[in-house]
């Protein structure tokens, strides 16, 4: 067996990044960038008013000065008029400044002149030179870079590349991922199971884990436990950038999933994980027609499942969408309750947050075992325990692996 962060390091190895495609804009919200971005005009592209106000020449007007107003300048319109001495632009806020003009003075701290013909404003207050106006280029001068590839792409990102005319971006694309269940135990899940039978609640779970780590899923079903129906539905795949099995990876006498992977092709790395839950883990590669396939043999239990894909596909998927691996956040964390760790493996387990600022502390939960999928449900993440018999005392620090 290896440790986590060697089984890590090895399947990190083989899961380099996607390579490039250009996607229209509208399609690359969650990928990420895989190429500089550069602005194409000056932002903003003129001198512009913040304000709904009036466009004045400060140096030439002061507090209870009225002034003729000469035009009106909303956003999208040109001025036509030079402001002089004496003289106002009415202007709206992105509106471009008149020639002549050099600041704003608010609406608010202004009053039109009753009955005045031509229309006259009275200003109230002084205004400074450069007041509401944003000048030519403040934002980003053309030819800036303003997003650099490896940025992941949000609301803002798509915003911005909008705003620097990029119709269509090079991102990497979404990996795609087949997910696969084994076992002659499993039915799917609007069956009600006959006894010795269980509803397969794993491959619907990883495929939602999937998507939400930005993968696109393609879901095989179930392949039971005879060579032959294996064979098959793994080498559909394999078409995949990522193949991910549940079951069929211990030692038992149908835990045929090693054996088949090698018949199709596929080079083993490791096989089990100092780990509990999620000993069994298995993980090779398969490399065909200049692509690579990452393959995951994963335990058979749910909550197994679970935390091998937290611990290494969610890992591996981030690496092929080029992203720098992050992971789950982690941090320490003090126990609201004894617990007892014992075994020479070191232990994630479920636990949840209590209490509120300073007093927050984890309660690890009354967990019944790689197969109790409902506690999993009401925990907030996983409480780390390194190996071996000791008990941890309320209050004392552990590592928390959270993802709620």
């Amino acid at each position: 067996m290896i440790t986590i962060d060697e089984a890590l390091e090895r399947v990190l190895s083989h899961a380099l990044p996607l390579l490039p495609i250009e996607t229209p804009l509208a399609d690359a919200l969650g990928l990420v960038l895989a190429e500089d971005v550069a602005n194409d005009i000056d932002s903003p592209p003129y001198d512009k008013s913040v304000m709904d106000g009036f466009a004045v020449q400060s140096t030439t007007v002061k507090a209870g000065d009225e002034l003729v107003v000469i035009e009106e300048v909303v956003a999208g319109q040109l001025p036509t008029r030079e402001v002089v001495a004496g003289t106002a632009t009415r202007i709206m806020t992105g509106a471009p400044i008149p020639q002549g003009a050099d600041a704003v003075l608010m609406v608010e701290r202004t009053e039109m002149v009753p009955s005045a013909s031509p229309p006259r404003v009275r200003l109230l207050q002084d205004v400074k030179a450069g007041q509401s106006i944003m000048r030519r280029a403040a934002s980003m001068r053309r030819g800036e870079t303003v997003l650099q590839a490896g940025r992941r792409l949000g609301g803002v990102e798509i915003g911005l590349l909008a705003e620097v005319g990029r119709a269509r971006v090079k991102v990497r694309p979404r990996p795609s991922v087949a997910v696969l269940a084994t076992g002659n135990e499993l039915v799917d899940v609007d069956v009600v199971p006959a006894p010795g039978l269980i509803r397969n609640s794993n491959s619907p779970m990883l495929a939602a884990l999937v998507e939400q780590a930005g993968g696109v899923v393609a879901r095989l079903g179930i392949a039971r436990d005879e060579a032959g129906e294996l064979r098959e539905k793994i080498d559909l795949g394999l078409r995949h950038d990522v193949l991910i099995l549940s079951g069929g990876v211990s030692e038992g006498v149908l835990d045929l999933v090693p054996r088949v992977l090698a018949e199709a092709g596929v080079e083993p790395v490791f096989h089990k994980v100092q780990l509990k839950p999620g000993k069994p883990l298995w993980f090779g590669v398969r490399r065909w027609e200049g692509r690579t396939t990452l393959v995951f043999g994963l335990p058979g239990n749910p909550v197994s499942s679970l935390v091998c894909f937290q611990l290494f596909v969610l890992l591996a998927l981030q690496a092929l969408l080029g992203d720098r691996p992050s992971g789950l956040p982690r941090v320490a964390a003090t126990l609201a309750a004894a617990h007892f760790q014992r075994g020479n493996r070191p232990t994630f387990w479920p636990a949840a947050w209590t209490g509120d600022g300073a007093s927050r502390s984890i309660q690890p939960l009354a967990w019944q075992g790689s197969g109790d999928l409902r506690t999993l449900a009401n925990a907030d993440g996983l409480a780390f325990f390194p190996s071996g018999d000791r008990t941890y005392e309320v209050g004392e620090q552990v590592e928390m692996l959270y993802w709620r």
